[in-house]
């Protein structure tokens, strides 16, 4: 078993957790049962990975930026990542909205299963107004303001401050940068040493990857809505998916331009992360896999990795981004509204902003969206009817979040001479 390699692990414990949960609906609370014994599993392993990420955020970033030793290739660095992760954002936005208005999924919901699925998803839909409107009632630069935090320690016992610990890293490693070598020598062997623990840390719990994303599949499966609500919400799903598929091409593409890489070179070296994104639908939870994916089978050095990455996991969610453009028109044409073209960029603007916004943990889309579709003028109501299939769907979004971020980390790599060869390239 040692021998198979990590991603087939993982695809082994997805296959044998789908079939364990569909084995279990077919008995007598079997579901519960899966509930009660096999889910806690998998959500001890989220609990792990989500408990090593601020850590490693830290370590990682203040070691990256500590090891440049030239304030310069910091703002180089960093202008490149964040215009490159903006121009794919914005891809990301219009492609969604493009397919959306080709396919027109929404007008293949008709107003019986519509009035169905609100009053069904009603109370999720409230919970993620109230959560929205927090946000709606800030001023305009509240995003910068809550970009600096307070407390560094309040900051990081929460990982969805995770844009406050990447500041806090980012100045503490501005800092070491500025000071004479010799006095930050000390400070540097501990970050260094901090960031080795954190590294095998994150393989030992690899280690249980399989097993995890065993109960998560299990879980997901026996909790899952009717297949008549699935099949009403079919085509949307399906422009979805192809919107995810396209923007995956797109970093391919790219990818190949760029850094001359070939496509199963790429998609090879990343796929044990992509796998652990689908299960845990969580950027921030897989970051440490895709770091050593990138690092390890990419040949993206360590520097641009520890800054590029920790950074795409909190700004870059291109997956989110296809999302909030398909969801938004699809309720619009399932309520019978026919949106301007004005409307629309200003779901291409929105939708971008909000999506750098976006926590990166699981759903996290959805309180955003709720802004997309109040900026639009479509009924927030209207969530109701994507909260249904939303689930599987936001684990295919986590997979283009994360390729997305490896993508632009080769894509830097090689812009700054710091991407290796590698062997099958």
């Amino acid at each position: 078993m040692n021998k198979i390699a990590l991603h087939w692990k993982i695809l082994i414990g997805m296959g044998l957790g789908i079939l364990f949960g569909f084995l279990f609906t077919l008995i007598p609370k079997g579901g519960q049962l899966i509930s009660d014994y096999i889910k806690p599993f998998g959500t001890i392993f989220i609990n792990l990975l989500k408990l090593i990420a601020i850590p490693l955020i830290l370590a990682s970033l203040i070691k990256g930026i500590s090891d440049l030793k030239d304030i310069s290739k910091l703002s180089q660095m960093g202008g490149r990542t964040i215009i490159i992760y903006l121009i794919t954002t914005l891809t990301a936005v219009s492609i969604g909205l493009v397919l959306v208005n080709v396919i027109q999924p929404g007008k293949s919901i008709s107003v019986e299963t519509r009035n169905e699925l609100v009053e069904a998803y009603a109370t999720d839909t409230q919970a993620k107004q109230q959560a929205a409107s927090k946000q709606k009632k800030s001023g305009p630069l509240q995003a910068l303001v809550d970009v600096v935090p307070s407390n560094i320690f309040l900051a990081a016992s929460n990982n969805r401050n995770m844009l406050q610990v990447i500041f806090f890293a980012l100045f503490f490693g501005i800092g070491m940068i500025l000071l004479p070598e010799k006095k930050v020598e000390p400070v540097k062997k501990f970050i260094d040493s901090f960031n080795t623990i954190i590294l095998k840390l994150i393989d030992l719990i690899m280690r249980s990857a399989p097993y995890g994303v065993f109960a998560l599949l299990a879980a997901l499966v026996v909790e899952a809505p009717s297949l008549e609500l699935f099949k009403a919400l079919a085509l949307y799903a399906i422009t979805l998916l192809l919107g995810l598929g396209a923007m995956i091409l797109v970093y391919i593409i790219i990818v190949r331009i760029v850094t001359k890489r070939k496509t199963a070179f790429f998609m090879r070296g990343i796929a044990p992360a992509q796998l652990l994104a689908f299960s845990t639908s969580s950027s921030a939870a897989t970051l440490p896999v895709t770091m050593e994916c990138v690092e390890e089978n990419l040949g993206v050095d360590e520097e641009v990795a520890s800054f590029v990455l920790p950074i795409g996991a909190t700004i870059n969610m291109d997956g989110t981004s296809v999302y909030q453009g398909v969801a938004a028109v699809f309720i619009a044409q399932a309520f019978g509204l026919d949106l301007s073209l004005s409307a629309q960029l200003g779901i291409v603007l929105t939708a971008t902003l909000a999506s750098i916004g976006t926590a990166a943990v699981p759903s996290a889309g959805i309180v955003m969206l709720v802004i997309v579709l109040a900026q639009a003028g479509i009924p927030e109501a209207g969530l109701a009817l994507i909260f249904a299939i939303d689930r599987p769907l936001d684990m295919c979004r986590t997979i283009v979040n994360v390729t997305g971020d490896a993508a632009v980390s080769m894509i830097v790599g090689k812009s700054i001479g710091k991407l290796k060869k590698s062997q099958g390239q």
